[in-house]
């Protein structure tokens, strides 16, 4: 009879042990789901970001492109030159805004 008793407590012990792995294995199952759900989130987003970034590179290598193609290079390099640039004819005279600030 004490064996039986011994056996009994024994296979509680198993019980335990083995109920408290699986809600550890549980546990931990679910906590790296959120956190590559979250990732996933996160790269997304820059996907989305580098995605505009590609879109208006793309539509600024066809608008070059098509000034390369245009074989009006003159027209261009002045058009630079005055609108990023600031340059201005030497007769020309500009005029600015001051009383806005």
């Amino acid at each position: 009879m004490a064996k039986k008793s011994n056996q009994n407590k024994k296979g509680i012990f198993n019980r335990v042990l083995v109920r408290l792995a699986a809600a550890s294995v549980i546990v931990g199952c679910a906590v790296l789901i959120i956190t590559t759900e979250k990732d996933c989130a996160e790269k997304e987003n820059e996907l989305i970001e580098i995605q505009t970034k590609i879109d208006s590179y793309e539509a600024e290598n066809t608008e070059l492109q098509r000034t390369l193609d245009s074989d009006d290079m003159s027209a261009y390099m002045e058009r630079i030159a005055v609108e990023e640039r600031g340059y201005a004819y030497p007769d020309e005279r500009r005029f600015y805004d001051t009383s806005r600030d």
